[in-house]
């Protein structure tokens, strides 16, 4: 439990979110439902990971990040919606663009921004279309590492057992005790 901001998917997660409310901020009409769906999916992504890091049932803790996954999915299709309506191009997953943008780390006590990752992937990131791609390509990074992170959490689960089905254990040893 906790350290959660510690977690890739986290940072990951939190990236996401901040470029999300920067990128509607500069393409999207603020006063439109796809604004506030676009920043909520990211928010819920963000928000899941940590809720469901303090959970004390495994398999609340697997619903939580089962949600934040599906917002990542939510996500994405936003800004492939963006991209297909304003006729720009889906970057193909082996496009050398995204495979700079997919090579790229984060790494913990750096906080990632548009500027560093410009620098790092040589993309201008004022242009809605390089902008609107890294977004689906992190979407999917997430969606990956989400998915990984789910499995790890799911065999947990299995080996563990969950947390009404550990009570009763220790409810029954207890009481074993006194008989």
């Amino acid at each position: 439990m906790g350290g959660y901001k510690n977690l890739l998917v986290y940072r990951l997660a939190v990236t996401i979110y901040d470029f999300t409310v920067l990128f509607c901020e500069r393409w999207i009409d603020k006063k439109s439902r796809t604004f506030d769906q676009m920043i909520q999916a990211a928010r819920s992504g963000k928000q899941n990971i940590a809720e469901a890091s303090k959970e004390l049932s495994n398999s609340s803790e697997l619903v939580l990040n089962s949600v934040s996954r599906s917002s990542y999915t939510e996500l994405s299709e936003d800004f492939e919606d963006f991209l297909r309506q304003g006729g720009l191009p889906i970057w193909g997953k082996n496009d050398s663009r995204i495979l700079r943008i997919r090579a790229f780390r984060e790494l913990i006590g750096k906080p990632t921004n548009l500027s560093n990752l410009a620098n790092w992937t040589s993309l201008d990131f004022n242009k809605p279309e390089n902008f609107a791609n890294l977004m689906v390509c992190l979407c999917f990074k997430q969606g990956y590492l989400m998915d990984q992170f789910l499995r790890s959490k799911q065999k947990k689960f299995i080996q563990e057992g969950g947390f009404r089905e550990n009570l009763f254990k220790k409810r029954k040893e207890f009481k074993n005790k006194f008989d």
